[in-house]
């Protein structure tokens, strides 16, 4: 069941833990979709930094963006 990151403590964890996360915007159709997946790298209460498989980087708006984890 996927776990949304909400709070800084979320995010904190999930970055000490190196923990996969995706990032999720809504598509013109209402709907949630994924447009990142990685490794959260630096977060503040505006933005967060996912570092990609590939070495790169994007920043996300925490206002439109929705974050989570799989728990195993």
């Amino acid at each position: 069941m996927p776990k949304p990151l909400v709070k800084n403590i979320d995010f904190f964890v999930a970055a000490m833990s190196q923990t996969f996360v995706s990032a999720l915007q809504l598509d013109p159709d209402g709907m949630y979709s994924q447009v990142g997946y990685g490794i959260i790298e630096k977060f503040s209460e505006e933005y967060v930094r996912v570092k990609r498989f590939d070495g790169t980087v994007s920043h996300y708006d925490r206002g439109i963006t929705k974050f989570q984890h799989n728990r195993a």
